[in-house]
């Protein structure tokens, strides 16, 4: 009798554990079936649903982003905080002319050099998109864009001008450390404090507002989109594919006009402006200033694309832990 209870129990059990594996298969079989051998399968994946692409730089998401617009449809919108501005294409890896023909893209290039740009305001913009009944397949390497518009952004006043001068002032001449120690506890303990940005971010709330960025944020309304609604994509790489990539790519944008572009961005170059962040730029403005030689530039900004890589991907491994992951190779 014991033992026939055993093997029931077993067999419970096991039937337990199929019906929930079967549970988890149903849930996510739209993404599941987008595989054929090492390749994605476009054509699987669900044409009602906005597509999510995220991923570091050089890893492959705007041809990812491209292919799908081409044989499913929608508008590819921009989710990279840098490429919004308008002073720098090749650089930053905006989509060329051609691309831009053989798909409509939308939030790419449309921001003067020195104008402010914030999440809310991507935000904001994304909501027009959306409201315009247009299937949105959004790319870029941004990941507080993606958090913001699947888990929500709290409304944080706008930071007045002169708190921005004071802090553009404080990160060049005291460096961020001394930003950092005027963060609070809570705040500096859940922000990448090697990012510049974001540091400069939380600095500027708390000085606004009195209250720290993750006081904020934790009383943060719903999402603009959830990410239940969305097929979200996370491109990966191993680290030496992607490093190779990237010293590669950056010749590449060389060949294409990087540097006649920081020649052209020479006399409004301004280092406290947002649009001054892109990577490799202030390496190019360094080198037409004389300060550094060609392959001194190349070399430091291929650094500085590594670094950011680096942290791109820290930034995916702790917030897209439930977004489908894409080999980078099988794009």
């Amino acid at each position: 009798m014991c033992k026939m209870s055993e093997i029931a129990a077993r067999f419970n059990r096991r039937v337990g554990l199929c019906t929930e594996f079967a549970q988890i298969f149903l849930a996510s079989r739209d993404i599941l079936t987008y595989w054929i051998g090492p390749m994605i399968d476009i054509s699987a994946i669900p044409k009602e649903k906005p597509v999510l692409i995220a991923g570091p730089t050089a890893s492959g998401k705007s041809a990812l982003a491209l292919r799908i617009a081409q044989e499913q449809g929608g508008v590819i919108v921009n989710a990279d905080a840098i490429q919004v501005f308008d002073n720098w294409r090749v650089l930053t890896a905006r989509p060329s002319l051609e691309d831009e023909q053989q798909a409509p893209h939308l939030l790419y290039g449309h921001i003067a050099h020195d104008d402010p740009y914030s999440v809310g305001h991507w935000l904001r913009e994304v909501a027009m998109v959306l409201k315009s009944g247009v299937r949105p397949i959004i790319t870029g390497g941004t990941g507080l864009y993606f958090t913001a518009l699947t888990e929500g952004l709290a409304e944080i006043p706008p930071t007045p001008s002169k708190i921005r001068e004071d802090a553009n002032k404080k990160l060049s001449t005291k460096g961020l450390s001394a930003m950092l120690a005027d963060i609070d506890d809570e705040t500096r303990s859940r922000i990448d404090v090697q990012n510049p940005m974001r540091v400069q971010r939380a600095w500027e709330v708390l000085q606004t507002t009195g209250r720290g960025l993750t006081d904020w944020q934790d009383n943060t309304p719903p999402p603009l989109l959830p990410l239940q609604g969305t097929i979200p994509l996370l491109v990966e790489s191993e680290k030496e594919w992607l490093n190779n990539r990237i010293e590669k790519r950056f010749d590449v944008m060389l060949k294409q006009g990087a540097l006649e572009e920081a020649r052209e961005n020479l006399a409004v170059w301004d280092p406290s402006l947002l649009s001054s962040r892109a990577i490799g730029a202030p390496e190019l403005i360094a080198h037409l200033d004389g300060r550094l030689t060609l392959d001194q530039a190349k070399e430091r900004a291929t650094i500085a694309t590594r670094q950011f890589a680096k942290r791109q991907r820290t930034w995916f491994r702790a917030r897209m832990s439930k977004w489908q992951k894409v080999p980078a190779t099988s794009l």
